[in-house]
């Protein structure tokens, strides 16, 4: 049974150059409390990208809205501010846009009656937590063990260190 899940996060602020780094971070966590942990550096540097393009071209004065919106198999992020100006793909793609493509499985932006919204999307599906029960073997498989262990017990009078190397025989 497959449980359909929605995770959903929102933070609104003003664009400078320190917020981007903390909003960075407050992805990132959000991301990690998720689960979402092989997602974090390449959504973080999207993030960072479509928000120091807000910085560079709307300026301090605008604020912006991030969301995260994850499904269970798609984890959709997206920028929204207050410029009517759309963004565009530079030719060479070595852009902001072109790098948050790279990243990305999908893209794009809209006009919304306050401004615009950059999105992008990637597919980040439910990750699988391992069993807490052992498996069987399989039918005619052989099953490999490790040897136990043996204990010995250290006389009082010998000191022992973690970070000791072991003796070269």
């Amino acid at each position: 049974m497959t449980v359909q899940i929605d995770r959903h996060y929102l933070v609104e602020f003003q664009v400078s150059a320190e917020r981007i780094s903390q909003v960075r971070r407050i992805v990132a966590a959000h991301l990690r409390h998720w689960s979402l942990e092989l997602h974090v550096r390449p959504v973080c540097r999207g993030v960072e990208e479509l928000l120091t393009n807000v910085h560079r071209h709307v300026g301090d004065r605008d604020r912006c809205v991030v969301e995260l919106r994850w499904s269970g198999r798609h984890l959709t992020v997206s920028v929204a501010d207050g410029s009517t100006e759309m963004p565009r793909l530079l030719d060479g793609g070595g852009g902001g846009l072109g790098r948050v493509m790279a990243l990305s499985d999908s893209w794009g932006t809209c006009r919304t009656d306050e401004g615009k919204v950059v999105w992008f999307t990637r597919y980040a599906k439910e990750p699988r937590t391992a069993g807490t029960m052992p498996t069987a073997p399989l039918p005619g498989g052989r099953e490999f063990r490790r040897p136990p262990v043996a204990v010995v017990d250290t006389p009082a009078d010998v000191t022992t260190t973690a970070d000791a190397a072991p003796a070269l025989v």
